[in-house]
């Protein structure tokens, strides 16, 4: 008996291969997939934020004091100073136009100001349409300012022949990615996107396509049992998922530089948990859906967006509305996020992903269990 079973199963997940061979333009698109989403993402989206190109009205320019100023924010990797102006007219061009986005304005007496002991005003004229950078930005600037006003105590402490006060000697140490590079942020985060996306593409259509054209009233009428047509669809479509889960591992350690400290056996355990819930997730909507528009539609809705939006991909999670992040518990891409950059960077063990590989193992048996159930072998 389960021999017969296994012999069903095989036919109906090779019929579904010969399926996708015949459609070359769905092979090649979830084969390109991967490749075209991590060369995007890795190389056109960054969060690092740096080379603010910056316009500068120096009303001090014969000061030498307030040309040393001046350099630290040219020798800063920030800050690009593209050029230089007299007035706040084109000032104000320069930033409608975008071509700075920030504008240091020296006042005429600033070196004065510093030597004499008062403070030294200093305007700083942001473009706030993206608020996110401009507070970047300016935080940057602080630091700036912050460093030069330590050296420029220190300076003038030792010009007196005065020991300068203690101060908080704050020595950075950063773990797991020493280079802040976002890049090894990022490209984890893509690669559960892409198998989200082979369920959005193609599991989701693979038996609303067979609705459609009529095939599965053929199906119906053979012994091919419920279990065992779902099983047959899901085989092709896990072994296409494991394919774009190998390039996309490979690009990323080889292309894009990030370190794998983890163990490739928990690694593999934990992706086939969430390759066997997202593509489950599909063929359920598949099945429900029967037309291939709306399972794609309700594929794109339910999967791709909460993975892009909702996962701590790009935005973190506690930086959300207490509402929000109630729902993102709900968002299995939430859990192989973390899983991927703790085995990528951390190195990370069972032991520190044991909740989530709960949560992945339960949310494959769920929505395998469900797309096994609403599945029946009838025409209406």
């Amino acid at each position: 008996m389960i021999r017969e079973s296994l012999r069903r199963i095989k036919a109906i997940a090779w019929k579904e291969f010969v399926q996708i061979k015949r459609d070359p333009r769905s092979l090649g698109l979830a084969l390109a997939i991967p490749v075209f989403l991590l060369l995007i993402f890795g190389y056109g989206l960054s969060l690092d934020i740096d080379h603010v190109a910056t316009v500068v009205w120096n009303q001090d320019a014969s000061s030498v004091l307030t040309r040393n100023f001046l350099l630290n924010f040219k020798n800063s990797k920030y800050f690009k100073i593209t050029g230089y102006t007299d007035n706040y007219r084109d000032i104000q061009r320069m930033i409608d136009s975008g071509e700075v986005m920030l504008a240091l304005v020296i006042p005429k007496d600033f070196s004065h100001d510093l030597e004499s002991g008062k403070p030294a005003p200093l305007q700083l004229i942001v473009d706030g349409s993206d608020a996110n950078t401009a507070t970047i930005a300016m935080g940057y600037v602080r630091s700036v300012i912050s460093s030069y006003n330590v050296n420029l105590l220190i300076d003038t402490f030792a010009a007196h022949g005065v020991k300068p006060p203690q101060t908080v000697d704050a020595r950075s140490r950063v773990w797991f990615n020493m280079g802040l590079v976002s890049t090894w942020f990022i490209v984890p985060g893509v690669i559960a996107m892409i198998i989200m996306i082979i369920a959005a593409l193609l599991t989701s259509i693979c038996i609303a396509r067979e609705w459609e054209r009529g095939t599965m009233e053929q199906l119906i009428s053979t012994p091919v049992k419920s279990p065992e047509l779902v099983f047959g669809k899901f085989i092709p479509y896990f072994a296409i998922g494991f394919f774009d889960l190998t390039v996309g591992v490979l690009m990323s350690k080889f292309l894009f530089g990030v370190p794998f400290r983890g163990n490739y056996f928990l690694f593999i355990t934990l992706s086939a948990l969430f390759l066997t819930g997202a593509l489950s997730q599909g063929i359920y909507i598949s099945v429900v859906a029967r037309s291939q528009l709306m399972a794609s539609q309700l594929a794109s809705l339910t999967t791709l967006i909460p993975t892009l939006l909702l996962s701590g991909f790009i935005y973190p999670i506690f930086n959300m509305p207490k509402l929000v992040q109630g729902i993102t518990y709900f968002i299995p891409a939430r859990y192989y996020i973390v899983v991927l950059r703790e085995i990528f960077l951390k190195g990370g063990t069972i032991n520190t992903l044991w909740d989530e590989a709960l949560f992945l193992f339960l949310f494959a048996f769920l929505m395998l269990g469900l797309a096994v159930r609403r599945f029946r072998k009838k025409v209406a």
